[in-house]
């Protein structure tokens, strides 16, 4: 049975995250401020955008948008798509993959996650806390697996999957915070979207050592979450798996799941020179 790694659809999530909202962002006036905006508009979720998406969200005007955007789908960094959408382009993926922090990780994590791939046969993935959201940086998938559509690189919302609850449950405190009090968008039917609902789950995480989701981010997806941790403790990452809801016990999961993230952790705390506040502005806590 064979499986894909880093670059198709993945996990229990959306293309990539949720979508930005709110006031329209302060135009910039660099030609490299005009670049990182639009950039970023993709950094706010949605693997695949319109031009007037991206001007909106990185606050250009439409002929400058269509400029700019026309020279970085030139040059590889943006790939437009024949819907007439436009992508992050693999030039950029592959300048962005190379960031010593993620390529680290994500060398020591491979090995095991292809073990546990290969124990259940089912969706494996790695995530990271990244400004609010759960950074997947690797996923193996199986072609009798689950339909998954997150790519590697995409933004996953914390409440609705078993990797960002788990993140979500290990956070420094200011960001559970943030996202309890914030918006909670609903993504399928069983979507947390009660900030009290939520906190109670997260404290479930932290005691139980485990989160499990079951169609809260797709309908028909269910996971299984858990923290790898640095020699310190501290959590780095999530892991996780990701099944079919009907007829899953996701527990069964949790056994390979679980031996998996240990190995990860002590390849982790012996050889990775990350720490825990290198992909976010907060310094993760352990439990």
């Amino acid at each position: 049975m064979g499986r894909e790694t880093a670059g198709g659809g993945l996990a229990d999530g959306t293309a990539g995250g949720t979508a930005g909202g709110g006031a329209s962002p302060a135009r910039p006036v660099s030609v490299a401020g005009k670049v990182m905006a639009i950039l970023n508009a993709f950094a706010q979720g949605g693997v695949r955008l319109s031009l007037s998406e991206i001007c909106r969200r990185s606050g250009l005007p439409l002929a400058t948008g269509h400029r700019l955007v026309g020279e970085l789908a030139e040059g590889g960094f943006l790939e437009r798509v024949p819907d007439g959408t436009y992508r992050i382009g693999t030039r950029l993926w592959r300048i962005g993959s190379q960031a010593p922090a993620v390529m680290g990780l994500r060398e020591l994590a491979l090995p095991h996650m292809e073990d546990l791939y290969e124990a259940t046969h089912d969706n494996v993935q790695l995530g990271v806390l990244r400004d609010g959201h759960a950074l997947i940086v690797e996923r193996l998938r199986g072609r009798r697996s689950v339909p998954v559509v997150t790519q590697v690189g995409g933004l996953l919302p914390l409440h609705t999957t078993g990797v960002g609850q788990v993140l979500l449950a290990y956070a420094p405190p200011e960001v559970r915070e943030r996202v309890l009090a914030g918006e909670l968008p609903r993504h399928a039917v069983r979507t947390i979207t009660d900030p009290d609902e939520l906190r109670r789950c997260v404290e479930r995480v932290r005691r139980d050592g485990y989160a499990l989701t079951r169609d809260e981010m797709t309908l028909g997806a269910s996971s299984a979450g858990v923290p790898v941790r640095d020699g310190a403790g501290e959590v780095v990452a999530a892991l996780s798996l990701v099944s079919g809801t009907r007829g899953a016990d996701l527990r069964r999961l949790l056994p390979p799941l679980t031996t998996a993230a240990r190995a990860l952790s002590r390849d982790v705390a012996a050889h990775w020179h990350g720490h825990s506040d290198m992909f976010s502005a907060g310094r993760n806590t352990g439990a």
